[in-house]
């Protein structure tokens, strides 16, 4: 009585098995199958006389649950191992492989790293990681209260001019337009100019001006004296525009990156200044 057993096969090995099965039916030649799997016929030759010995289970590949002779060896997992649990627990594997490869000659690559601290429990995987909840900002609750601006380089009069900059001034309670100009580059003194016409028609925001958006790294110099290359840069600059809109009345403008936003002010911007096309 012959006995059982469950093997499991990879789709590459089913394929494989399909036409030595073939070959072994007659009804395909060899080089024929050769083609198909992509060996030579003394491959071919070779699977269908360990098929006619083993049966199918003579197909599936030597180098299963074998161990891979480019493995990490164990000594050395252990000692980048207790490295990173004594001195850099808290890094990322980026810097940890950084670290390794510097200051103790430990050469491994940061996917290498970051499989030593998730078996550790070290790091977490960004998949198992709880989703980030951000409490959305409430709008003003008045008209005029507070004032967003942005700019956005487009073709906005498509080949009957130059490519030009919208500047939109969006009320925060309502989302409605109340100045759209049109420059030749988001600067300065465009926005000097933006914002005289607003204070004219609708005089200063209880509050002040709002300048959100990820573009502010790219139009620094409106906002800053000196360039912005991070998000902490953003905090405790003096800004040209606050500057003078501050001699108005005291009030100042507030330059920073508005997270958390269920709709974020920049896309209600560039939303509106669609519309006005």
């Amino acid at each position: 009585m012959r006995l059982q057993a469950k093997v499991t096969f990879a789709m590459r090995e089913l394929d494989r098995l399909k036409c030595i099965q073939g070959v072994v039916d007659g009804e395909l030649r060899l080089y024929q199958a050769a083609e198909r799997l992509g060996l030579t016929t003394r491959q071919m030759r070779r699977l269908v006389r360990r098929y006619d010995q083993e049966g199918p289970v003579g197909l599936i590949s030597r180098h299963r649950n074998r161990p891979s002779n480019s493995r990490l060896k164990a000594e050395v997992a252990e000692q980048a191992f207790a490295i990173i649990r004594e001195r850099y627990a808290d890094f990322g594997p980026t810097l940890a492989a950084e670290k390794l490869r510097t200051r103790r000659s430990i050469d491994l690559a940061k996917e290498t790293v970051r499989r030593l601290q998730i078996a550790s429990g070290m790091w977490i995987p960004r998949k198992l990681r709880p989703p980030k909840l951000h409490q959305p900002r409430a709008r003003r609750a008045c008209v005029g209260e507070l004032v967003q601006i942005d700019g956005c380089e487009h073709r906005w009069f498509e080949d009957r001019a130059p490519v030009c900059t919208a500047l939109v001034y969006v009320d925060d309670a309502t989302s409605a337009l109340k100045i759209v100009s049109f420059s030749g580059s988001e600067s300065t003194f465009a926005y000097f100019e933006a914002t005289r016409q607003y204070i004219e028609r609708y005089g200063q925001p209880l509050v002040g001006v709002a300048r959100v958006g990820p573009d502010l790294l790219r139009v620094h110099s409106t906002f800053a004296p000196r360039p912005v290359r991070t998000y902490d840069d953003l905090h405790g600059d003096t800004r040209r525009l606050a500057r003078h809109i501050k001699r108005l009345r005291g009030t100042s403008v507030c330059h920073r990156f508005e997270r958390g936003l269920q709709v974020p002010a920049t896309d209600r911007i560039s939303q509106s200044a669609g519309r006005s096309r």
